[in-house]
C-alpha cells in the first residue's frame, strides 16, 4: 500500500483520537479510610513524579472513558465505557502487556532482546527490536503500535504521570490535599490547578503519590462543571517487586503467522517521502502550560480524498472510503468520521469541523489546517489562524 496515504489516514485518525487522549487521566475511588501520613510539601512530591523511575511490579490498570462521544471503529480506547489491561515489568527493560478484547487478547511481550505483538484473533506475531513498546508509544490499545499506526499516550501512570507533571508544574498552584488509598495503597493526593491566567477546560490533575515507594500509581484530571472524572485510568491490584521470569519469555503459538514490520532500513524514496510529509505537515505548538494547541496541516482535499477514493483504488475492487493491508479492508471514511464526531463551523479564519469532548477539542479546518488542545473553542479558532 502506498505509504504516504498510510500516513495520512493515521495522522487524520490520530487527530481525532488525540483529542480524547488529552483526557486519559484518572481518578479512581479510593477504598477504605484515609491513612495517616507524615507531612510532606508538594514541592517534594513533584521531585518524587519527576524523578520516578519504572520498578518491578505487576498489576491491573482500570480504565473508564466517560468522554461523551460516540463509538469509533478501530479506536476503541478513544470511546466511552470501560476496559483494563495487565502489566508486568522487571525495571529492566523486560515487560508485558495484556490487553484482553472479548473472545481475543493482544499481548505485547519484550524479553530484553525481542519484542513480541501476539493478536490471539488474526493469530499473527509482530516481530520486532527491544524497546519498541516505548518507541512507538502503543499505549492502551496495544496493537496500535504497529506500523503506520497512531502513537498514542502510555499504559502506566508512572510514565503518564512523569510526563504530565512535566508539561503543566510551572503554569499551575501545587498542593497537598491529604492522602488516600490506591491499590491498597497508602498515597498522597498530589493536585495541580491552572493559573487563573490560564486558559483550558480542565479544573485540576491529581496525581496520588506511593508514600512508601514514591511512585506515581493514578493521575486524575477534572473537567470544568462536573465532579464527574472524564476518564479514569489507574492502578486497581499492585504487586511491587520481582516477576515471575516466564512471564517474559515468549514463543509463537504453532501455527502462528509471524512477521517482521519495518525490520529492513528504510529506503531512500521513503526517508524522502517521510521528510516531505513531515515537511507539509509543519507541526507547530502554540501557547504554554495548560493552554497549549498542538497544530499542524493536512494536505489539501486529503481528507477528501481518502473519503472517496473512486480512482485508483475503484478500479481496484476496492469500496469507497476503504483501504486494505494486508488483504483486509479497514474502514477510513475520514470525512463521515468528522461529521460523526462534530459539528460544521466557520468564521474569518475558514470552515471546518469542531469536535469537542469533556477534555478539549480539535478543530479540522477545510483547507488540512488542525488545532487540537485542552481548551475551549474561542482558543482553537485563535491558534488555527496562526497554522502557517
Amino acid at each position: 500500500m502506498n505509504r504516504r496515504k498510510v500516513t495520512v489516514v493515521a495522522a487524520a485518525v490520530g487527530v481525532v483520537a488525540g483529542a480524547a487522549g488529552l483526557g486519559l487521566l484518572a481518578m479512581p475511588a479510593g477504598a477504605g479510610p484515609a491513612p495517616v501520613l507524615p507531612d510532606v510539601s508538594a514541592e517534594a512530591l513533584v521531585e518524587s513524579v519527576l524523578q520516578a523511575k519504572p520498578a518491578a511490579f505487576g498489576g491491573t490498570v482500570d480504565v473508564d472513558n466517560d468522554l461523551g462521544i460516540p463509538a469509533i471503529a478501530g479506536v476503541p480506547q478513544a470511546s466511552d465505557g470501560a476496559s483494563n489491561l495487565r502489566i508486568w515489568t522487571d525495571g529492566q527493560g523486560k515487560l508485558r502487556v495484556q490487553l484482553p478484547g472479548g473472545d481475543s487478547e493482544r499481548t505485547f511481550v519484550d524479553d530484553g532482546q525481542t519484542a513480541w505483538l501476539w493478536n490471539s484473533a488474526e493469530q499473527t506475531v509482530g516481530k520486532m527490536p527491544h524497546g519498541s513498546f516505548e518507541r512507538t508509544k502503543p499505549g492502551l490499545g496495544v496493537g496500535q503500535g504497529e506500523p503506520d499506526g497512531q502513537q498514542a499516550l502510555p499504559t502506566d501512570p508512572v510514565t503518564l504521570s512523569r510526563q504530565v507533571v512535566a508539561a503543566i508544574q510551572e503554569y499551575s498552584d501545587v498542593t497537598v490535599d491529604g492522602t488516600a488509598r490506591v491499590a491498597n495503597r497508602p498515597v498522597y493526593e498530589l493536585v495541580l490547578t491552572p493559573k487563573p491566567t490560564e486558559k483550558t477546560v480542565l479544573r485540576e490533575v491529581r496525581v496520588a503519590v506511593d508514600s512508601e515507594l514514591r511512585m506515581p500509581l493514578r493521575v486524575a484530571v477534572l473537567t470544568n462543571g462536573t465532579d464527574a472524572p472524564a476518564v479514569q485510568v489507574g492502578f486497581s491490584e499492585l504487586t511491587v517487586g520481582p516477576q515471575d521470569a516466564s512471564l517474559f519469555a515468549f514463543t509463537p503459538p504453532a501455527g502462528a503467522k509471524v512477521t517482521e514490520p519495518n525490520a529492513d532500513e528504510p529506503s531512500a524514496e521513503d526517508k524522502a517521502a517521510a521528510e516531505q510529509a513531515f515537511t507539509e505537515a509543519n507541526p507547530q505548538v502554540i501557547g504554554e502550560g495548560w493552554d497549549t494547541v498542538l497544530a499542524a496541516r493536512v494536505p489539501a482535499g486529503a481528507l477528501a480524498g481518502l473519503a472517496d477514493r473512486q480512482g485508483e483504488q475503484g478500479r481496484q475492487g476496492e469500496r469507497p472510503g476503504r483501504w486494505q493491508e494486508d488483504g483486509r479492508d479497514a474502514d477510513v471514511d475520514v470525512q463521515g468520521l468528522l461529521k460523526q464526531l462534530g459539528k460544521q463551523v466557520s468564521g474569518d479564519w475558514g470552515s471546518g469541523t469542531l469536535i469537542t469532548t469533556r477534555v478539549g477539542g480539535v478543530l479540522i479546518a477545510d483547507d488540512g489546517r488542525v488545532a487540537a488542545g485542552a481548551v475551549p473553542e474561542q482558543v482553537l479558532v485563535d491558534a488555527i489562524g496562526q497554522v502557517k
